[in-house]
């Protein structure tokens, strides 16, 4: 089953740049962000790391939904919803302010799913140079292994994991 994907981009176009032996960086940065104060930092790290390389950001929030949902009853459900909902309108209106205070090129997807397999898709589909993260406040992704663990474990790209 495909889950659509909202796409956004805010800012100025990106700008294919010429290649300059010794001074290529990345191309495209992309961050995760599910509104906690660690992806917060993960995505203020991306946008000043995209800024001074002059490279493009992607942003991909993970509506992630619980795995409970469907025996919870329809009103419950909707609430859950509607939070989802107001946090990704947050972060799109975020993402529109910092590309423009910014001058970068902007990016903001909006999935449903798994944060990890999400994120691994929207890399590779991006062309993603790096992968940033922040790191999980959770004490039980200690023994199970956080999205960030998985990512480095796993990815194509390099990984950096904010605290």
């Amino acid at each position: 089953m495909s889950v659509p994907v909202e796409r956004e981009q805010y800012g100025p176009q990106a700008r294919p740049l010429e290649f300059e032996r010794g001074t290529d960086g990345p191309r495209v940065v992309l961050v995760g962000v599910d509104g906690s104060r660690t992806s917060l930092r993960a995505a203020s790290y991306a946008a000043g790391l995209a800024r001074r390389q002059r490279c493009g950001l992607v942003v991909v929030f993970v509506s992630a939904p619980a795995g409970y949902a469907s025996l919870m009853p329809g009103v419950v459900a909707g609430a859950v919803q509607r939070t989802h909902d107001e946090l990704a309108d947050e972060l799109r209106q975020e993402c529109r302010r910092g590309a423009e205070e910014l001058g970068l090129p902007v990016t903001f997807l909006c999935r449903r799913g798994d944060a990890y397999t999400e994120l691994r898709a929207a890399a590779d589909e991006s062309r993603a140079d790096l992968v940033v993260v922040g790191s999980s406040a959770q004490a039980g992704h200690r023994l199970v292994g956080s999205v960030a663990t998985r990512l480095v474990r796993t990815g194509r790209w390099p990984v950096l994991v904010v605290p």
